[in-house]
């Protein structure tokens, strides 16, 4: 199966906000005023002039682009509340916490340093829908954010909520009715990202007996050699310091991935497995269903059969697993990269209620994490990154096209294949998913290789 992004007639926005290169376009201040200017037009709530919340991670271009946006929201008339590095779904909390009117994570995720992002929030804590991230596109490239009309006592102001921090370290605990944790020992990689201070914060209020690795970000460190990108660390050290788990969160702490006692991984399938379980055997998984991705492994939806229940799939992006989730009143769902979304508790991935609810989990049961190893059989997967110098439809290649269609011949029936541009990132995505390995082998360097030859 072949995916193009939807999001082909977007000049700025991708599938998770706006994204770049810091200071080179469109990260650049000038960029991120008019963005901000068009932010308070657009995200109004009903009110003339909306409050508009601003948290970010901790990349040295931060500073750049949260001035800059600050400046165009209050040049509108409009106020600011900052709460400076802060995990992306405490900052979805605090949207709704706060009484915001929207806010904006400056943010590029699992991304290197040099690279950052926009991406906004509704009042309700929820990632924006594409119609309301065009209608601000149409605003940042007019002429009517002008702002001279805007003077005196009308001009907005920026607050710094300084206890933004507790507000979301009491919310997390709460989602696990504040646990015991004691006994348990704790690999956390915060990645030298956005949970750097919260999350050690948090497991260690519940008693957990923890190991920090990477909580000093320098503003130019955040994800380099750590974090959910980088999982041999958090593996090695679980395996040096004989710790029950370990717990590897990204940049901006959305999504995380685990790591056994014995060091083995736990992808975002495997979390959404154990969870879906656990919840459904306390009658709390809604309609018995998991939404996912077409990311998902096949080995999921057969085990999702096996205990009568379902699997729904969407487009790749956590925010088209909200909507789904949304428009069919659906509790639980995610990624198979580890954005695992808990809308009993937050309106987005968040990292580090999916580590509390694991941890909720082995203390219930009594159990390590491995016992939970075999919980399904993966089909046999191959993931492949090609970088790519452009992202035209894949469909519009000839030769990309051509090969894609052999290849839905051949697998036919044996697997299934997904092609598809990030929508951050120059690169095209290859999945090939088959019991056939010497087919699965075959196929994935038949599309590698044709997407090298006519598109890096």
């Amino acid at each position: 199966m072949s995916n193009t992004q939807k999001n082909t007639k977007r000049k700025l926005f991708g599938t998770d906000g706006i994204r770049g290169k810091a200071n080179t376009y469109p990260m650049t201040p000038e960029m991120a005023l008019r963005i901000g200017k068009s932010a308070a037009l657009t995200l109004k709530n009903g009110k003339k002039y909306p409050k508009i919340l601003i948290g970010k991670d901790t990349r040295l271009s931060g500073y750049i682009l949260e001035t800059a946006l600050t400046s165009g929201i209050c040049s509108m008339g409009s106020d600011v509340l900052l709460v400076g590095p802060m995990p992306t779904p405490a900052i979805a909390h605090l949207t709704k916490s706060l009484c915001a009117d929207a806010a904006i994570v400056i943010s590029a995720s699992h991304n290197p340093a040099e690279d950052n992002g926009i991406k906004f929030f509704s009042s309700k804590g929820i990632k924006l829908p594409d119609e309301v991230e065009l209608e601000m596109e149409k605003h940042i490239f007019s002429t009517d954010i002008c702002a001279e009309h805007i003077s005196g006592n009308s001009i907005g102001k920026a607050t710094r909520i300084d206890d933004a921090p507790g507000r979301y370290i009491e919310f997390a605990k709460s989602s696990v009715n504040n646990i015991n944790l004691s006994g348990l020992k704790v690999v956390l990689d915060c990645a030298n990202g956005a949970a750097y201070k919260v999350a050690p914060m948090i497991f260690r209020e519940l008693g957990a007996e923890l190991v920090v690795l990477n909580n000093t970000p320098d503003g130019l460190n955040i994800n380099d050699n750590c974090g959910s990108t980088h999982l041999d660390v958090t593996k090695a050290a679980v395996l040096g310091h004989n710790a029950d788990i370990g717990i590897s969160l990204d940049g901006d702490a959305d999504r995380v991935l685990i790591v056994d006692e014995q060091g083995k991984e736990f992808d975002g399938d495997h979390v959404m497995a154990l969870c879906a379980l656990s919840l459904k055997e306390k009658g709390m998984l809604t309609k018995n269903t998991i939404v996912g991705t077409v990311m998902s492994n096949f080995g999921l939806e057969k085990f999702c059969k096996k205990n009568d229940m379902v699997l729904v799939r969407t487009d790749v992006g956590d925010r088209y697993v909200i909507d789904e989730m949304l428009k069919n009143g659906y509790n639980f769902g995610g990624e198979q990269s580890g954005h695992i979304i808990f809308s009993d508790f937050n309106t987005t991935g968040d990292g580090i209620i999916t580590a509390l609810q694991i941890l909720k989990i082995l203390k219930e049961k009594k159990k390590k994490l491995s016992q939970f190893t075999d919980l399904f059989e993966k089909t046999p997967q191959i993931l492949l990154n090609v970088k790519v110098k452009q992202k035209p439809p894949l469909g519009s290649i000839s030769q990309v096209k051509k090969v894609m269609a052999e290849s839905e011949t051949k697998i036919k029936g044996k697997g299934r294949i997904l092609v598809r541009y990030s929508g951050t990132e120059n690169i095209c995505r290859v999945m090939v998913e088959s019991i056939d390995n010497a087919l699965l082998d075959k196929i994935s360097k038949e599309l590698e290789n044709t997407i090298k030859k006519n598109l890096a």
